[in-house]
This record gives structure tokens, C-alpha cells and sequence, in this order.
């Protein structure tokens, strides 16, 4: 029954190096322990202060990603408005050249067809000519059988012929 019921003696000592325990591990274990809490405490704070910053600096790197994106689209936007610009110009410069080429071909047209014509107005005329000869010289074989009327007929083509 001895060990049921302890002795006075028993608790006493028990007592005493329970205690001197607790005051060497007090001066000896629980200050680095205690240091070694408080530095993980700070390494957490730390590490959460950290994740802070870099949650804000994410957060400025994606304003200045959206930031980029609109200069991008509005330099997007620039240059295709600059080429519709461009392509624009070069149609109407197109349309300015295929106006000048027909104008150039009607006028080569014209002048061609006024040539043409006058030619054709000259090989009508030279028709009308040797016509005119041949009528004129069947109609003076006939009339030279009579000189008489031979002389009045030179003197009525003389009149109406002028001379340049």
C-alpha cells in the first residue's frame, strides 16, 4: 500500500526537484523556446506581410497590363485606320488613273474617228471627182462635135470654176 498512499517525505522531495526542474528549464529550455515562437511568429507576419505586397503589387502589375492592353487597342485602332486611310487614297488615285486613261483613249478615240472620217470625206470627194471627170467627159465628147456650142460650154465651166 505504500506506493497507493505516498509519504509525506516522498511529496516533499518530489516537490523540491519538481520545482528546481521547472526553474532550470525555465532558465534553460523555455527562453529559446519561447525565442523560437516568437521568431516563427515573426517569420509568419513576415511571410504574410510579404504575400501582401506581393498581392499589391500583382495588382498594380495588372492595372498596367490593362493599362497596356487599351494603348495596344488604341494603337490597333490607329493603324487600321491608317490603312483604311491609305487604301482609300490609292483606290481614288486608281479611279483618278483609270478616268485619266479613258479620257486619254476617248480623246485617241475621237482624234482617230475625226481621221477616219476625214478620209473617209476625201475618198468621197476623189469618188465624186472622177465621177465628175467621167460625166464631164462624156458629156464634152458629145459636145465637141459642135464647136460652137463647144466654145459656150468652155466659157460657162470657166466662169464657175474659182480659182484659189
Amino acid at each position: 500500500m505504500d506506493l497507493i498512499m505516498p509519504g509525506v517525505g516522498l511529496i516533499f522531495w518530489t516537490s523540491i526537484i519538481f520545482i528546481i526542474l521547472l526553474l532550470i528549464l525555465g532558465k534553460v529550455a523555455w527562453k529559446p523556446i519561447n525565442k523560437m515562437i516568437n521568431n516563427r511568429n515573426q517569420s509568419i507576419e513576415d511571410a504574410l506581410n510579404m504575400a501582401e505586397k506581393a498581392r499589391e503589387e500583382m495588382k498594380q502589375l495588372k492595372a498596367g497590363n490593362e493599362q497596356i492592353m487599351i494603348e495596344a487597342r488604341i494603337e490597333r485602332d490607329n493603324i487600321l485606320k491608317e490603312a483604311r486611310e491609305l487604301k482609300e487614297q490609292i483606290v481614288a488615285e486608281a479611279k483618278q488613273e483609270a478616268g485619266k486613261e479613258v479620257e486619254k483613249l476617248k480623246k485617241n478615240a475621237s482624234m482617230e474617228i475625226a481621221a477616219q472620217k476625214a478620209a473617209a470625206v476625201e475618198e468621197i470627194r476623189n469618188q465624186v471627182l472622177d465621177l465628175s471627170i467621167l460625166v464631164a467627159e462624156k458629156v464634152i465628147r458629145r459636145e465637141v462635135k459642135d464647136k460652137k456650142d463647144n466654145q459656150v460650154l468652155v466659157d460657162d465651166i470657166l466662169k464657175d470654176v474659182k480659182f484659189n
